[in-house]
């Protein structure tokens, strides 16, 4: 253990054993885990990082005050008001299987809320707020942001006392371990907020995702067609179109409920709406066509020598089985690509 804790760090160490553990069961180490905890721990220092290099020396209690009024409606906007109500779901989740000894239940809910719903999505959409020059807004994102990576740093303490103690210390005057335990706060449950940045999320993955299949690099503006014949839909969209520009980058992007479907392109379905994006932006049809007739071509040929090979009886008769197994393997590999290519 030592040498792990001198290459890892105490912390790392902690959180495998306590991430992996599940009752009745022996934890099998590997230093891939170890590797992925401190990854783990590494995300949560940048993020905290990034969280005060942005704080405006703000303090904890103020943060509270704010946070308060966004619970009541009075300040921020949608998604503080949606990694609250998260927050709160996971307080209770944690809670719940630390009273119950699931360590590794309640860390994999931990690390899902910190990597994927905080650091991946709402430390990114603060910035939409934080490169504004709307100052009031940025006080109140700054203590959402504080305030959440407050009640992180309070869950996470019993697993990784050392990392959670240095970077509390550089907000909060005291100790982590004589502060407060989080509890659920009512205020915050938002279920509207929750229903609309999943919405927003889906949209926004889907357009990435839509990208990604055609090789479209994020810089480059495309059309974006939203069609949903949900109205509170539509205009919670719309209210927030600043983050689909921000995380899509449209040339014209619309939404409504009579868009026609575009004859050529792409389309994504999400609960409650169409995602449309013209195939004349995305690439050159002429150009597109070309490259998939070579990629045909590739995996033609790649078809016809494995089953050559295949079709040789006394080729597999005298090789060893495994040897068969992996040109059968290749062979169904190359088919579904091909076949693929064609759906395409």
């Amino acid at each position: 253990p030592m040498d792990v804790i001198e290459k890892y760090g105490a912390d790392a160490l902690r959180w495998f054993l306590s991430n992996g553990s599940a009752p009745g069961q022996d934890v099998r180490f590997s230093y891939e885990k170890m590797d992925a905890s401190w990854n783990f721990i590494n995300k949560i220092w940048n993020i905290s990082r990034y969280i005060l290099m942005n704080n405006g020396g703000l303090t904890l209690d103020v943060a509270h005050d704010n946070v308060t009024k966004v619970a009541t409606g009075e300040a921020g906007n949608v998604t503080d008001r949606w990694i609250l109500h998260n927050l709160n779901e996971t307080i209770a989740k944690v809670t719940e299987n630390f009273d119950k000894f699931e360590f590794g239940v309640a860390g994999h809910i931990l690390y899902n809320f910190i990597w994927e719903e905080f650091a991946n999505w709402y430390v990114e959409l603060t910035k939409e707020v934080l490169y504004s020059d709307n100052e009031d807004d940025k006080v109140i994102t700054r203590s959402v942001l504080l305030y959440t990576l407050d009640k992180i740093l309070r869950l996470l303490h019993p697993i990784m006392p050392f990392v959670t103690e240095e970077i509390f210390g550089q907000y909060a005057e005291g100790s982590i371990v004589t502060a407060a335990y989080p509890t659920v706060n009512p205020a915050f449950e938002d279920l509207a907020a929750h229903t609309g940045v999943e919405s927003l999320k889906d949209l926004i993955r889907a357009v990435r995702n839509a990208r990604a299949e055609v090789n479209v690099a994020p810089s480059k503006p495309i059309t974006i067609l939203v069609k949903t014949s949900d109205s509170d839909l539509e205009a919670f969209f719309n209210s927030n179109v600043n983050y689909i520009k921000r995380f899509t980058n449209p040339e014209h992007l619309e939404i409504a409920s009579t868009i026609p479907a575009p004859e050529l392109a792409m389309s994504s379905v999400i609960t409650g709406a169409e995602i449309f994006l013209p195939l004349v932006d995305l690439l050159n049809v002429e150009e597109e066509l070309a490259r998939l007739e070579k990629e045909l071509a590739k995996w033609q040929k790649e078809l016809d020598m494995v089953g050559k090979k295949l079709s040789n009886e006394r080729v597999v008769a005298n090789a060893k089985p495994e040897v068969v197994q992996k040109e059968r393997d290749k062979q169904a590999d190359y088919q579904a690509k091909y076949d693929a290519t064609v759906a395409r």
